[in-house]
C-alpha cells in the first residue's frame, strides 16, 4: 500500500475507533502524519468527500442500528454520537435517510446506511502471510428462511456484483434486521438463478412469516432448513484479504466430507460472510447426509 493510501486508511482506522468522540481534522492529520491540509486533500482525493461529512454519515448509520435494535431516547442517541442538539440531530437523520428518527426507532423500514469503502491494497494480489495457519470446520443447522435479495447479470464473485450491482447494496440490507445477525453474500444454485447466469448476490435472511418492507429492486426468495459446513480462518490483517479468502477456498477444495458422513449438496447456496480481519474468513459450504 502506498504512503497515500496507508495515510487514509489510517484515519479511517482512528475515525472507526474513536466515532463516539469529537473528531477533529487535527487528530486525523497526526493519525496520518501529514498537516491538517494535506491530509483532508488525500482523504477528498481517495474517499470524494470531506473527513467531515464521511464522519456524519457513518455516526447517522450507526445510530440507525441502534434505535433499531436498542430501547434508547432520541436525546440519549444524539448526545453519544456528538450532535450538538435533538433537533440538529432530526434534522440531519432525516436529510440522510428521509425519515425521522422517532419514526424509524418505532417502525425500521430499509435505509441506505453508510458503509464506507475501506482503503485497502490498490491491487488484488495475494499476499503470503507467511506461517502456517489454521482452519477451523463446524458443523451447523440453518433453519428454513428467506433471503431478501438484489440480483446482478453475470456477477460471480463480489468484484463483478459491485460493478453491475454497486458496492452501496450492503447498506440497505444491514438496515434490515436479520436472524443471522449480518446480510451474506450467495453463489445461488442453478435452480435458484434469474438468469441462469446470475450466480452471485448479496442479501439478508429473515424470518419465513417477514411481513416487512421489499426494497424497490430487490425480491425474497425461500430457503429450506439446510445443514453446513462452516469453514472459518485465523484472524489476519485487513490488506491480506486476498489471502485470507483463498486459503478458505484450498480449505473448501481439499476437504472430503465424507468422513463426517456428509456429501456436498448443490441444491443450496454457499454463503460468504463479510471479511473482517478480527474474526477471520468466514464460509458455509452446504452439504447432505450420505
Amino acid at each position: 500500500m502506498d504512503e497515500q493510501r496507508k495515510a487514509v486508511r489510517l484515519m479511517q482506522d482512528y475515525i472507526s475507533e474513536h466515532l463516539s468522540e469529537d473528531i477533529t481534522l487535527e487528530n486525523l492529520a497526526m493519525a496520518a502524519s501529514f498537516s491538517p491540509w494535506y491530509a483532508r486533500k488525500l482523504f477528498i482525493k481517495y474517499l470524494d468527500m470531506t473527513p467531515a461529512v464521511y464522519i456524519r454519515r457513518l455516526k447517522l448509520s450507526k445510530s440507525a442500528l441502534r434505535l433499531r435494535d436498542e430501547n434508547i431516547q432520541i436525546l440519549d442517541i444524539a448526545m453519544s454520537m456528538g450532535f450538538g442538539s435533538v433537533d440538529g440531530y432530526q434534522r440531519a437523520f432525516r436529510r440522510e435517510f428521509g425519515c425521522n428518527p422517532k419514526e424509524f426507532s418505532s417502525s425500521p423500514v430499509p435505509v441506505w446506511l453508510f458503509t464506507p469503502n475501506l482503503i485497502i491494497n490498490k491491487e488484488r494480489k495475494e499476499s503470503n502471510m507467511g506461517e502456517i495457519r489454521n482452519v477451523f470446520i463446524q458443523v451447523i443447522e440453518k433453519p428454513a428462511r428467506k433471503v431478501i435479495i438484489k440480483r446482478g447479470i453475470k456477477a460471480n464473485e463480489y468484484f463483478s456484483y459491485c460493478e453491475e450491482v454497486g458496492c452501496d447494496v450492503w447498506g440497505l440490507l444491514t438496515s434490515i434486521k436479520s436472524i443471522s445477525g449480518e446480510p451474506v453474500c450467495l453463489w445461488l444454485p442453478e435452480h435458484l438463478r434469474k438468469p441462469v447466469t446470475n450466480e452471485y448476490v448479496q442479501g439478508v435472511e429473515v424470518e419465513t412469516d417477514y411481513k416487512g418492507i421489499i426494497p424497490k429492486g430487490f425480491e425474497i426468495i425461500d430457503l429450506p432448513a439446510a445443514t453446513y459446513l462452516m469453514f472459518r480462518g485465523e484472524p489476519f490483517k485487513q490488506e491480506d484479504y486476498v489471502a485470507a479468502i483463498n486459503e478458505i477456498w484450498d480449505a473448501e477444495k481439499k476437504y472430503n466430507p465424507d468422513f463426517i458422513g456428509y456429501e456436498w449438496d448443490d441444491s443450496n447456496p454457499r454463503i460468504q460472510l463479510q471479511p473482517i480481519g478480527e474474526r477471520g474468513y468466514i464460509e458455509l459450504v452446504p452439504v447432505k447426509n450420505k
